[in-house]
């Protein structure tokens, strides 16, 4: 049985997503990619293959739907009896009614339905399971409803930071509810990256204008790396950036909200 460990990669075939898989396996772990366009999959499975030896397993999958997710979810299971990292990187600035299923509803869904491999691996190993999230600062301005983990805002921007809320808040209560199994959500906020992220919208992309506002994917993902693998990333309920911790707004920290929305997610997801 291989020593190395195996961590899940959603949103990894291009951006961030895409430059952590190939950071993580040249250190030596079992990556494995997920994301929505196959011949970008391939793409990222190459960039593995080409600093590890070894070609990755690749799960295509739309995470605004839960029957996808669900499915997905079975052949990891069954594929990978063990899981040390779960990185729920994947999200994008979408339609106002898909921001919440994509960014958040899609990792809360999956994070449940591998929970037990991530414990598995806490149980062999002797040492922590991680769970991950891409945050953003976006959450600042985000419209959620806590109640409703389906509500729809009135823009995708609104949308969008909504999700980032929900991510952070996602996080919050994971730790509560997972540290004691030996499971640490943490998540993070990358900074702004030079990706496809927000190309279809005019003010992003006017901002890409200015060089220095922006980082590379590899710089982008250095963050996420740190948390998959430093023990003083070990911090349940953590969100940083530039490996430090970062401040977030109170509607996206407060206890309350964290587990008001965990339940409304519960009922959204059909968990």
């Amino acid at each position: 049985m291989t020593g190395r460990r195996t961590v899940v990669i959603t949103g990894a075939s291009s951006g961030i997503g895409r430059a952590a898989a190939v950071a993580l396996a040249r250190a030596g772990d079992d990556v494995v990619l997920l994301g929505r366009d196959r011949d970008r999959l391939a793409s990222a499975a190459g960039a593995v293959a080409a600093v590890s030896g070894r070609t990755p397993p690749t799960y295509a999958a739309d995470l605004a739907d839960a029957a996808a997710v669900r499915g997905v979810a079975a052949a990891l299971a069954a594929a990978h009896p063990r899981i040390d990292v779960l990185a729920n990187n994947a999200g994008r600035l979408t339609a106002p009614h898909l921001a919440l299923r994509t960014n958040h509803l899609g990792g809360f869904l999956l994070s449940h339905l591998l929970l037990d491999r991530l414990r598995a691996a806490a149980d062999a190993t002797g040492r922590p399971a991680r769970v991950i999230s891409t945050a953003s600062l976006a959450e600042a301005w985000g419209w959620l409803d806590v109640r409703r983990a389906a509500s729809r805002a009135p823009s995708r921007w609104l949308a969008y930071g909504a999700s980032k809320q929900a991510n952070i808040l996602f996080t919050v209560e994971a730790a509560r509810r997972w540290a004691p199994l030996g499971v640490v959500p943490t998540c993070f906020f990358p900074g702004l990256v030079r990706t496809g992220f927000g190309l279809t919208s005019p003010g992003f992309a006017l901002a890409r204008l200015v060089p220095a506002l922006f980082v590379g994917p590899a710089e982008g993902a250095d963050t996420l790396v740190w948390l998959a693998t430093d023990d003083a990333a070990l911090v349940p309920g953590g969100y940083f950036c530039g490996r430090a911790p970062f401040p977030a707004t109170p509607r996206s920290t407060r206890p309350a909200r964290a587990r008001a929305l965990w339940e409304a997610s519960l009922v959204a997801t059909g968990l």
